[in-house]
């Protein structure tokens, strides 16, 4: 039934997923042999059960390494935010689910609003080549991005060169505004990052099974028990279909 699919992969019998680790929602554990868990290793290994393949998980410290590895043809599938740089050289199905994205500000920070942070002389810290530092790359006209490798990176950077703002994802941003007395979550959000699962462009049939996967995953309410079943409910949601 999968025989034009398997014959995509480039390791018979074997589904090779690139996960992110950076993303601690997405991945939330490790299992006494090594693999990731969470989230995304688990929609991978699901994928690869559907198909009756193994899995193999081709594990990279930031989104942006897991882009990379395509190149070195490291994975079948990955699990990384849709974003349109990416969008360049891997094809996207629809998102599984989205996280809102915003900025921390420390104490006595006169910014308010989101519009407030994109002003000229403001510096804001980012974790190097997220999904939503390619967006602010894209978007901002006056503010300067400061990178940092990941986001304990970006957040380092953001306390010892006293930036004026920390950009990243809510639910990771109030655990660092825990960290970090007086600081706060600015209110609304500036891009909403939306995992997706990619893979080759010429992966014609792998292609449409993702995109028949992910459908089917939102709608039966596997996403959703994914995300119960790792304790990110209400930090993570179901994408909508857009």
């Amino acid at each position: 039934m999968y025989q034009e699919i398997l014959s995509e992969l480039s390791q018979p019998g074997v589904l090779r997923v690139g996960v992110n680790l950076g993303n601690i929602l997405l991945v939330t554990g490790k299992s006494a042999n090594g693999d990731p868990e969470g989230v995304s290793p688990d929609m991978g290994a699901a994928i690869a059960d559907m198909l009756g393949v193994e899995v193999k998980y081709v594990t990279r410290q930031t989104p942006g390494e897991v882009a990379d590895a395509l190149a070195e043809n490291a994975w079948d599938i990955a699990l990384i935010a849709f974003e349109p740089e990416r969008a360049k050289t891997i094809h996207f199905c629809a998102s599984y689910v989205e996280i809102e994205a915003t900025y921390l500000v420390p104490a006595g920070s006169k910014l308010q609003t989101i519009d407030d942070v994109d002003q000229p002389g403001v510096r804001i810290a980012v974790s190097e080549r997220a999904a939503y530092d390619l967006y602010l790359s894209r978007t901002l006209k006056h503010a300067t991005l400061h990178r940092g490798k990941g986001l304990p990176g970006a957040f380092e950077l953001f306390k010892t060169e006293k930036l004026d703002a920390l950009a990243g994802l809510v639910p990771a941003l109030k655990e660092n505004a825990a960290a970090m007395p007086g600081s706060r979550l600015i209110p609304g959000r500036y891009t909403s990052v939306r995992q997706a699962i990619g893979t080759k462009p010429e992966n014609k049939a792998l292609a449409a099974f993702l995109d028949g996967f992910v459908a089917e995953a939102k709608s039966d309410g596997f996403v959703a028990e994914l995300l119960e079943k790792h304790g990110v409910t209400g930090k993570l949601q179901v994408a909508s279909d857009v």
